[in-house]
Formats: C-alpha cells, structure tokens, sequence
C-alpha cells in the first residue's frame, strides 16, 4: 500500500510540473492535414498557412478566412517529399525545399516562378526575401548558399566549418543569418558575403531568427542557450530563462516590434518569450494526430498576430491560435 501511495503521489507531481504550467486554452484550432505534414508554415501576421502533405500535395490556406486558396500540387515531377518552406515577411511569395531542390511560389497568383535544384548538398533550411528574388539556403555540406534569382548572382557563405542547421533573410535580402553545427551564428552582408557579428554558442547552432526590422536576433543550440542579440552592437542583450534541462527549438519569430518573442519545439512546446527580460510569457503544448499514439508533434512555426495572439503550426497537420495569458486574466475578471 505505502508503494502504491508513492506512485500516485510521484505522478500527481508530475502532473502539477507539467500540466498546470499551461497559460490558457486554445482559442481557435484548423485540422488542415489529417495525416500530417512534413512542412508547415505561417505568414508573419499568422493569417496565411502553407503546408505540404503527401495526400494533399502543397497547399495555401487562409486561415482568417478559414478556406483552401490554392492547390499547389506536387514541387517536383517525382512528387518528392517537402520538408521545408517559409512565407515571405510581406506574404507575397513563399519558397519549399525538398532535399535536392526548392521552388519559389508566388502566393498572389497561386503559381510556381520556377524550380532550381542542389546537386552537391541536402537543403536542410530555406528562407526568402520580400521580392521573391533572393533566397537563401542551409546546407549540410557547411555552405550557406544565397541565390538572387533574377540576376542569376550566387555567394557561398563559407564561413561555417561544419552543416548549416538554420537561416534567417532580411526582408529586404541585404542580411543573412546562419547557424551551424560549428557551434557558431553568423551575420553576414549578402553583397559582399563578409561577416557582421559572429555569435558563439557551446553547442550546435539549430534555430536563428532575425527581427524584421533588423534591430535584434535569436540564436538557439542543441543545449539550453538561447541568446536575443542586440544587432546595433553585437552584444548579446539578454538569454532566454529556459526553465527545462534541455531544450530545442524548431521554430521562432519576433513580434513586430521586437518585444516578444515566440518558439515551438519538436516536442509540442509553443513558448511567448520577453526580449528585454529573457523571462517567459506564455506556455502551450501543441495537439497530436488524433488516435496517435504516443502522442507527438514538431512545432514547424509559430507567429503572432496584430491583436498579440500566439498562433502555432505543427507537424500533425494543425494550426492553433492560444489564448493569451493577458487573455485569460482579462477574461477571469
């Protein structure tokens, strides 16, 4: 009996660690893939949602609208599987990448611009600039490839001695940001391909982003660190309060303004962090296919909408918009 009362105790415990930590409910959830997707994506604003599943191919959805407006099909001839994609910051255009080549869509038009391949390395990041000219690919041979696709210029950022894990592009495509298993960031001027800042880390860079005025970046390692950078300077302006032993993110995004900023992880955490303080927000935990068991997702992105809620989009196939811890103490009053 004392056994028995130890292990109900043990998991009680448990429970109250994980399970209380939760800042609101969700406030809204869309069921886009019912059998999951590889690559998931949110436009800045989190209204728009690109994902590619095998059953339905690449899809853009409205998700204010709640509607289906574009069947973009299969990137490729051989139907190859899509594992990475991102909307630009004006929400124009979008690329996807499989391992060996992206595509760059333009949204408005609901059409492919084109389709370039990577014969030397697997494509392992993409992102793409407001023009949907200039992209910039991770690569695991330890490039960082920029391509302007409307001139045909192309800079190999050599930097990194080992594979680029993750990239960020200024909207404008004049500054890069890349991080790799050399346990270094870097960012980089996309003319000249020199060195801006160099951000070290004690582990293997996996997640940078880059604020979209250009004022701040978050650098992110396979440990616990994760550093917000003050790009006026280079000097690391705060390290996020990380509260789990170790932790990876997936994805992350600033705010407009800077002041916040949002991450998910391959193990459904969706997180609201405050720049200035490093300290926590927000807590969420993403949902699972339904019936799955053990239950799991990769949060592949996470945005924050005008009225300042979270919206997070998974590898289930599910977008969600949370409710907002100041929400919910409005809403108990």
């Amino acid at each position: 009996m004392r056994q028995t009362l130890f292990t109900v105790t043990f998991i009680l415990a448990l429970f109250t660690l994980s399970g209380c930590d939760i800042s609101g409910p969700e406030r809204q959830r869309w069921t886009l893939a019912a059998d999951g997707a590889t690559t998931f994506s949110l436009s800045r604003d989190g209204r728009f949602a690109l994902f590619y599943s095998a059953q339905q191919g690449i899809v853009l959805w409205d998700l204010q609208q709640n509607k289906k407006l574009a069947d973009l099909g299969s990137q490729d001839p051989n139907h190859t599987t899509v594992t990475n994609s991102a909307i630009s910051d004006n929400q124009r255009f979008a690329i996807t990448a499989t391992a060996q080549n992206f595509a760059v869509w333009d949204l408005a038009w609901g059409q492919a611009r084109g389709l370039w391949s990577v014969s030397d390395a697997v494509i392992r990041d993409a992102a793409i600039a407001n023009d949907g000219q200039q992209v910039l690919l991770a690569l695991s041979n330890g490039k960082a490839l920029y391509v302007h696709l409307g001139n045909g210029r192309r800079l190999e950022f050599l930097a990194h001695r080992e594979k680029v894990n993750a990239v960020a592009l200024a909207p404008n495509g004049h500054y890069a940001l890349s991080g790799g298993d050399d346990k270094h960031a870097y960012l980089w001027d996309t003319e000249s391909g020199q060195i801006i800042y160099q951000f070290d880390h004690p582990l293997r860079v996996n997640r940078v982003s880059l604020q979209r005025d250009g004022k701040l970046a978050m650098t992110a390692d396979s440990g616990n660190d994760a550093f917000i950078w003050d790009l006026t300077n280079g000097q690391q302006q705060t390290a996020l309060k990380i509260r789990l032993r170790q932790q990876n993110f997936s994805s992350a995004r600033f705010s407009d303004s800077g002041e916040l900023l949002a991450t998910g992880t391959p193990s459904r955490r969706v997180e609201l962090w405050r720049t200035a303080t490093g300290e926590r927000q927000g807590y969420w935990q993403a949902a699972v296919q339904e019936n799955e068991r053990p239950g799991s997702a990769v949060v592949y992105d996470v945005a924050i909408t005008p009225e300042g809620d979270v919206r997070s989009a998974s590898s289930a196939g599910i977008a969600q918009d949370w409710l907002s811890p100041k929400d919910t103490a409005d809403s108990e009053k």
